[in-house]
């Protein structure tokens, strides 16, 4: 059963692909649509929120000087959020912060907003785009258990949703589910490619790859049963799987040990990133 929006004014600060997503995943979980406003600058991203039935307008000057939104979510690219923040600070009091804003911390979050500012940092990932993503969450000070579910009920609507212990374990989320779709497309690539190297034709090998990934992901997620016993089910003793896997888990070379070192580097650079207060991963918008 969905969860239902929570109740309350919703301004989304930002409309392009990530801010669009969540907008639309909150009208079709039945937010009223006067409840959400967007603010958005870009014509052509104004254009498409409006298609999907999301109110725009301009800038934050051309909000009714007796708006007060209950959530401010935003979603705008994190070299202009310095520039936008000024703006929203002002809601401080009556509104709580929802950032999808990349590699932006909770304090360089409440140092543009306020230190009162109630702030929530999370990090969704592009598959929000089909409803089918994850978002990492940590909550600030001052977030109550109330608006952490309210918080949960909105992410929601556009995938599974996870809270985090501590605000540094975002270095490891950027590096496995930030990253990770680029890696499951890597994968798609790579067999396909290894399957035309075989000696399928390009396009049935592209099909069957897909397909393979697509498949096995959607059993993966609906089985009450784990990966590797998913793996094991499907790998007779002296078959063909079990030939490929013999190379694929070499303890040196496999799969794994190479997967672990590039979520490694991953960690690394998100760390080295956030330091020097620039993206931390490439946003869809």
């Amino acid at each position: 059963m969905p969860v239902p929006v929570p109740a309350g004014r919703i301004l989304l600060v930002g409309c392009g692909k990530m801010g669009r997503a969540l907008g639309t995943g909150w009208l079709a979980r039945g937010l009223p649509p006067n409840d959400l406003l967007a603010v958005e600058p870009d014509n052509a991203n104004a254009t498409a929120a409006n298609a999907e039935g999301i109110a725009v307008v301009a800038s934050a000057e051309d909000l009714h000087s007796n708006f007060t939104p209950d959530w401010t979510v935003l979603a705008v690219k994190p070299q202009v959020l310095a520039a936008a923040a000024a703006a929203y600070a002002r809601f401080s009091t009556t509104s709580h912060y929802l950032s999808i804003v990349a590699g932006k911390t909770l304090a360089e979050l409440t140092s543009l907003l306020g230190q009162d500012a109630r702030v929530v940092r999370a990090m969704p990932n592009t598959p929000v785009a089909v409803g089918r993503g994850i978002t990492a969450t940590v909550a600030g000070e001052g977030v109550l258990l109330a608006a952490r579910e309210k918080c949960t009920a909105l992410l929601a609507a556009v995938g599974d949703v996870v809270w985090l212990d501590e605000e540094a374990m975002m270095d490891a989320v950027t590096a496995v589910s930030g990253s990770g779709p680029a890696y499951v497309f890597l994968l798609i690539e790579c067999l396909s490619e290894a399957g035309r190297q075989a000696g399928l034709p390009t396009r049935l090998a592209g099909r069957l790859a897909l397909a393979t990934v697509a498949g096995a992901g959607e059993l993966a997620r609906l089985s009450e049963e784990d990966a590797g016993t998913l793996r094991r089910n499907v790998t007779s003793p002296a078959g063909t799987t079990e030939a490929a896997l013999e190379v694929l888990m070499d303890i040196k070379v496999g799969f794994q040990p190479l997967l672990t070192s590039a979520v490694a580097a991953a960690a690394r650079r998100s760390k080295e990133l956030a330091s020097a207060v620039t993206p931390v991963h490439r946003q869809l918008d």
